[in-house]
């Protein structure tokens, strides 16, 4: 099974990332905005697994996803050297805003250690509101309905 096949069987893509030591605070925890990094780490790499090129969309589209909301919920701590997977999950698309939702989990025991959501407004290089991509569009949207499928 191809990685866009088992994203859209198990309505999520995995990413797995290892804490460095200079994400962490004075106390060994990750510092808190490195969530967000790793939030973005996750989006790309999801939207690489089902087919879909972030720089390509830019490139060739001329359409760029702006972050406008953000929000993360700390369940538990991440220390250095923990290896953690970072689940990402389209909640929604429109025309143009994209919803994305992340859960990090700790790899050892499969501890939730933070969720959080991003939304994104599709801009153009004039940072004005533009509609999204057709194929983009296709894509996510057959994506959200085989998760709204599986679940």
């Amino acid at each position: 099974m191809n990685q866009r096949d088992k994203v859209l069987e198990q309505g999520y893509a995995d990413t797995r990332v290892r804490v460095r030591y200079a994400e962490t605070d004075q106390m060994g925890v990750v510092y808190h905005a490195n969530y967000l990094v790793w939030f973005e780490v996750g989006r790309v790499e999801m939207m690489r697994q089902i087919g879909l090129e972030y720089r390509e969309m830019e490139r060739e589209e001329g359409a760029l996803i702006a972050v406008v909301e953000a929000t993360a919920r700390y369940k538990a701590p991440a220390r250095y050297d923990d290896e953690l997977i970072i689940r990402t999950r389209i909640a929604s698309a429109r025309a143009a805003v994209l919803r994305f939702k992340y859960e990090v989990l700790r790899v050892s025991d499969e501890a939730l250690l933070c969720e959080g959501e991003t939304v994104h407004l599709v801009v153009g290089r004039d940072m004005k509101r533009r509609t999204m991509p057709e194929k983009y569009v296709e894509k996510f949207g057959s994506l959200i309905l085989r998760m709204v499928k599986a679940e």
